[in-house]
Parts: C-alpha cells; sequence; structure tokens
C-alpha cells in the first residue's frame, strides 16, 4: 500500500529496514572511509521545489479527476446507467480524511484555509470580529437589556421537514441559505420550485411540502458559509456578555403574508411570550434590533400586541416590556425594486449582468420563472412602495429630484417610445402598482390588497380607525407607532450608494413570453444603468425609504401622538476597495451589518448607553421629507413639526421679538434722557 501511495502522490521513498522502526528525522553519519559526492546547493533548492511542484499538481490532478468523477456520474444517474446515491452510500468527509495521506491532507488543508493568509494574518482577521465588543468592554459596557433581533428578508434560512417521497431527501436540509439549496436548485429545479413556492390559493404550504424557518443563532448568522450576515454583531454581543440567555434571533418564513406568520407558525404569539419572560427574567424591558423587513415585521408586531384582535396586550404593552427599538436600514416605505421583481422577475441585479451571464440566467431560471416565484411569496410583496404619488411623486416631479435632472424620479416606469401603437405610458408609483394588478393573476392580486395597505391617512380619526385594520398595520403612513412615551426608537442606515429609484421598459420581444414588458437594458446614458435610473439610498433601499419617517414622519402628531423618541444616524457608504464586502465602513444594505460603528452604537443601546448616542445626518433627507405631499394637521402644527419648518417659524418670532426689543430701547433711551447715562443698557 505505502508503495502505490509513493507511486501515485509521489512521497519520498525511504531505504529499505529489516525491521519497522520511528523513521529519524535526520540522516545518519557516513561512516569513516565511506565514499561521498558533493552537491551544489542550487542542485538541492531546484531539487526540492520539483518535490513540492509535483505534490501541488499531483493535488489538483486528482482534484479534477475527482470532480469528473462526479459529474459523469451525476449525468450518468440522471440516465439510470449509475445509481450515484448509493455508490456515494456510506462515504462521509471522516472516512476519506481516514484513507488518504497526512501530506496529502496537509496540501488541501494549506489551500483551502490559508487562502492566500499567514497564520498571523487570520488571526488578526479573526481578532478584528471581535475588537469592537473588547474595545467598549475596556470602557465598562457590559450587557444589561436583552437583546431580540428580527432579520430582514431573505437572510433566514428555511429548512424541509416534509416527509413525502418527494420531500424525504431534503428533511432537515435547508432549501434556501446554504449549500443544500444550490445543489437542490441544480439536481431537480422543479422539485426545488415546488417546495419554495407558497400555494397560490391559500398562501401557505402546497400539499406534501413543510418548509419552516431554521431556528437560533445559526438562522441567520450566515447565508451560505463564509457569507456572514449577523455574524459580526453576534461576535461583539457575545465580548461584552451576551449568550443564548439573554440574547434570541426571533426568525421567520419571510415568504409568507404577516398574518399567515401568525396563523401558521404563531409568530408574533411566540415572539410576545419571549418578550414577557426575558423581561419577568432580568426585570429590565428588552431591546429589539431589527434588519430589512424586520422593521415592517416589528411594526406590525406593535399593532397585533396591542389589539384586541391580536395579542390582546392592551395600548401599554411595548412601554412595560421594550426599553428600545433599533431599525437598522428598515424599509418602513417598501423598497422600489420589489416591484420590477414581481412584475417581470428583474431588479438592478440581473439588468447589469453582462451578455453571457444573462444567457446562462435565462436559461437556468428566466424571468418567467422569477416572476412566479417572487408573486408566490407574499412576504416579499409587503415590501413594495408605499405612500403613492405623494412619496414618489408624480409624471412631472418627485421630492427627491435634483436640479438639472433630466427625467423626473416621479415618472416610475418610462418608456423610451410612449408614443407609439403600442399604448404604453410613463407610469408614477401608483399607476404602476394599479398596472401590475391588471397584468398578473387575480390570486396574486387578491392576496396582496387583502394582506397590505400603500395608502396615506391625513388626519388622526383615520389613523385611528386604521388601528382596526390589520391590512394597514405594515403601513407606517395610515397607522401610528405604539401608545409608548418611554420607547426610544434609533434609525440607523447607509447612504451615498447608488440605488435604483425607476426603470425603463420595453415591450417584450418574445411572443411566447407571459410578460408584456421587460427592463430595457441596452438603455445606459447620464444615470441610467442598463434600464435602471439611480438615486440615492444603501444600495438597495431607497433613502426616503429608510429616512422620511425617522426624520420627519413619525414627528408629526397623527403617527405619534405618545410623542416617542427618535434618533437618527446616518452612516455614509465609505468601502475599502480591497474588502469584497466594503469593510468596516460601507453603508451597504447588507454588509453594513459588519460596520464597526454600527455595531459600536447597537451595543451601546444593549448596554443601555443609548442617551451617549447623537444623531449624525449628512443626506438631503431633511429637504426631500419636505418636499414630500404629507402634512401635520393644522392643530398640531405648532406642537408637533418636525424642527425644520417650526425652526423657521420660531426664527422668524424670535427676529420679530429681537427687532422689538431694539424700538423699545430705543423709545426709552428717549424718554428717559440723561438720567440712563449712568445705567446699563441691559438692565432697561
Amino acid at each position: 500500500m505505502s508503495f502505490i501511495r509513493r507511486l501515485i502522490f509521489g512521497t519520498p521513498t525511504s531505504s529499505p529496514s529489516p525491521s519497522p522502526s520511528v523513521p529519524s528525522t535526520r540522516s545518519s553519519s557516513p561512516a569513516k572511509g565511506e565514499e561521498m559526492r558533493l552537491a551544489p546547493v542550487s542542485r538541492i533548492l531546484t531539487h526540492k521545489q520539483r518535490k513540492t511542484r509535483k505534490r501541488r499538481n499531483t493535488f489538483i490532478f486528482f482534484l479534477g479527476g475527482l470532480f469528473g468523477l462526479v459529474v459523469a456520474g451525476f449525468f450518468a444517474g440522471r440516465n439510470d446507467l449509475i445509481e450515484l446515491p448509493e455508490m456515494l452510500e456510506g462515504i462521509t468527509m471522516d472516512s476519506l480524511m481516514d484513507v488518504l495521506p497526512a501530506g496529502f491532507v496537509k496540501d488541501a488543508r494549506d489551500l483551502a484555509v490559508g487562502a492566500g493568509f499567514s497564520k498571523g494574518e487570520r488571526e488578526a482577521v479573526n481578532y478584528d470580529s471581535f475588537s469592537v465588543g473588547l474595545y467598549l468592554k475596556a470602557q465598562g459596557i457590559h450587557a444589561n437589556h436583552s437583546v431580540i433581533m428580527v432579520p430582514g428578508v431573505i437572510s433566514t434560512g428555511l429548512e424541509s421537514w416534509g416527509t413525502t417521497n418527494a420531500s424525504r431527501p431534503f428533511f432537515r436540509k435547508r432549501l434556501w441559505g446554504s449549500w443544500s439549496m444550490m445543489r437542490a436548485l441544480v439536481a431537480d429545479k422543479d422539485e426545488w420550485k415546488r417546495h419554495i413556492m407558497l400555494d397560490k390559493r391559500t398562501g401557505l404550504d402546497p400539499p406534501g411540502v413543510k418548509l419552516r424557518a431554521a431556528q437560533g443563532f445559526d438562522a441567520a448568522d450566515f447565508f451560505i458559509t463564509g457569507y456572514w450576515i449577523w455574524s459580526k454583531i453576534l461576535e461583539n454581543l457575545a465580548t461584552i456578555g451576551y449568550d443564548p440567555t439573554n440574547s434570541y434571533t426571533a426568525a421567520y418564513d419571510w415568504r409568507l403574508s404577516y398574518a399567515n406568520l401568525e396563523v401558521r407558525d404563531q409568530y408574533f404569539t411566540r415572539l410576545k411570550t419571549h418578550i414577557e419572560m426575558a423581561k419577568k427574567i432580568s426585570n429590565k424591558k428588552v431591546v429589539l434590533v431589527s434588519h430589512s423587513m424586520g422593521g415592517q415585521v416589528l411594526f406590525y408586531f406593535m399593532h397585533w400586541v396591542a389589539s384586541s384582535s391580536g395579542g390582546n396586550g392592551g395600548d401599554d404593552w411595548v412601554d412595560k416590556h421594550i426599553d428600545s427599538w433599533v431599525n437598522i436600514s428598515g424599509c418602513m416605505l417598501g423598497a422600489l425594486k420589489g416591484l420590477p421583481a414581481v412584475l417581470s422577475g428583474e431588479m438592478k441585479d440581473t439588468a447589469q449582468l453582462n451578455a453571457f451571464a444573462v444567457y446562462g440566467l435565462e436559461k437556468f431560471l428566466n424571468k418567467e420563472e422569477r416572476a412566479e416565484l417572487f408573486r408566490a411569496m407574499p412576504g416579499i410583496s409587503s415590501m413594495l412602495p408605499i405612500g403613492g404619488d405623494a412619496v414618489w411623486g408624480n409624471a412631472t416631479w418627485a421630492p427627491d429630484d435634483t436640479p438639472g435632472q433630466e427625467v423626473s424620479y416621479g415618472q416610475f416606469l418610462n418608456f423610451k417610445n410612449q408614443n407609439t401603437s403600442t399604448g404604453y405610458r410613463n407610469l408614477t408609483v401608483s399607476q404602476s402598482l394599479e398596472y401590475l394588478y391588471n397584468t398578473t393573476e387575480d390570486w396574486y392580486h387578491k392576496a396582496v390588497e387583502g394582506s397590505y395597505s400603500h395608502g396615506v391617512a391625513h388626519t388622526t380619526a383615520e389613523v385611528e380607525a386604521n388601528e382596526k385594520d390589520p391590512r394597514k398595520w405594515i403601513n407606517p403612513l395610515e397607522t401610528r407607532l405604539p401608545l409608548a412615551p418611554n420607547l426610544k426608537i434609533y434609525c440607523f442606515y447607509g447612504i451615498g450608494k447608488p440605488t435604483e429609484r425607476s426603470y425603463f421598459y420595453r415591450h417584450s420581444d418574445n411572443p411566447l413570453s407571459s410578460l408584456n414588458i421587460t427592463i430595457d437594458t441596452g438603455l445606459t446614458q447620464a444615470n441610467i444603468d442598463h434600464g435602471v435610473i439611480l438615486g440615492e439610498g444603501d444600495g438597495t433601499v431607497n433613502l426616503l425609504s429608510v429616512g422620511y419617517m425617522c426624520n420627519r414622519g413619525w414627528k408629526y402628531h397623527r403617527y405619534n401622538p405618545a410623542g416617542v423618541k427618535i434618533k437618527t444616524y446616518e452612516m455614509p457608504h465609505e468601502p475599502d476597495r480591497f474588502s469584497p464586502r466594503g469593510g468596516p465602513t460601507t453603508g451597504d444594505h447588507v454588509d453594513i451589518l459588519g460596520r464597526q460603528s454600527l455595531n459600536d452604537l447597537i451595543l451601546r443601546v444593549a448596554a443601555g448607553r443609548g442617551e451617549e448616542i447623537e444623531e449624525m445626518v449628512v443626506s438631503r433627507i431633511a429637504e426631500y421629507a419636505r418636499n414630500v405631499k404629507i402634512e401635520e394637521e393644522d392643530k398640531y402644527k405648532v406642537a408637533g413639526d418636525d424642527g425644520n419648518r417650526e425652526e423657521e417659524r420660531r426664527g422668524r418670532v424670535r427676529d420679530k421679538i429681537e427687532e422689538k426689543a431694539e424700538e423699545v430701547m430705543e423709545t426709552l433711551e428717549k424718554i428717559i434722557g440723561g438720567k440712563s447715562e449712568n445705567k446699563n443698557k441691559d438692565e432697561l
């Protein structure tokens, strides 16, 4: 066997020994009088290099052969010539490691783990993951409030618990959020789609399929191996004293409508119970941390928990149980990219692909399939844009239009030849939603309108009436914050990364396609990139969505009657050019979860030191928010305005008071005359 290993893997041969013994680490000295031959140093070095190259080439050859065997077996298995699962049955990584030579295993480990980094560099990277927590711990910051984290859309893994014949191969494997998903998608796309899509009639599991959200910290710390999401935050929380006894990830099935989260999984009941238990054990209120869609989920929960038709906790439940809500990149007014996703199965990520990548994607999972997939996940549609033309603009204007802009953002779906015989015309956001409902199946239209609302309430009476309508509970422009005067909300989000704001569409060229229109990917000019018009945001969610409610909307009385305290902290996107995820100063929608300053802020809030955080707003959100066509009611304008118009009003009043004071001083001086010469004017 050793001879075969030497022959295949190039293991150095040794002199035959008459009896087994431990080989010496150094050569024996030559016998006296024994003839010796000297070799130059260069030849010795060359000899060593050849040996190393040979081992490395052998390793690569072995991997190539193994890959070829697997591929051949896969295609043969599709033709029923070879039963690959039976061939590989019982083979595990541990068994392979046992039979492979030690030298081969070492080479594999060096290539897979080393990845070009020295041991010291790897240790430095690992240490940096905990650096924020270690720094704050040295300052005396430690775990205080229990922390409950609510992930964003698609970041929670989904695993199969079905036991039908079709589901057994996937049992307890993640069909979303792991390499198992990729294997299932490649091996049998139709079966994967059947498992991942919800029933179009009920919005729940299809017959014979049972997918559930993974639980625990593993549910959202990594999407797939190596692509972290919440991992950095968990590491830093642990550094100041958090563990599974005082922190919890409230993972959920993001495919479900919010109402069905409670119907099928009792998600909100379990979340309410966990918060109550955490408060009872620690005798301290809880800190909630949400990301992206998780912000909408928590906003819905705060209505549900108080409602007599939901958690029946009463209007004071939030004030009694929740200390702070950290809202990270919360898409409170939806995500504009959600509309083209369900309309034509496209978004900036697909529009910007090169021709080769587009060809591969269309062959593997085409536009129609992607649109069908997104529509069969009602949770995705919760992020359709909220606020209509009042927030997103009309045919000639938008709140975030900039001087000299050729095309207004208010025209959400644009057509280059809108006056042709096709009849297509440019559409605003509200018109685009109407077009979506008119061109999609009835079941989708009913599912969305039966679960969500996207309008605006302009009076307190409307807002209070909407508290009884669960469809309105995701919409902060139609409902209010909880009656919790002691609650604190922290809005942390990234800015400065080009984000899709509107689109150029064209008539579909494919007569067999079920889609009427697709993004005009051939159009690139000025701020139009492959048919996508870019605006301000964090790369995924537009600035108006993440920033309007925090900077203005929740300062209106009807949306925040209890006076909940709100702080905003913007984080400019300043990526590290050498880091694929942007490094410690990124403002990207997902990668911001690893940003050092964000981790610092979260830990301070969790430790009960949120009052130390000072607001930082560097974008033009205040200007854009003032342009939005939503006004405070007249009777609350003085007390409820947001400090922009109110500060202007106060400034005008202050100027008038100063003018009157000067006039009074001049009048007094004239009246008193010389009698005031020895007196201080300030005393007068």
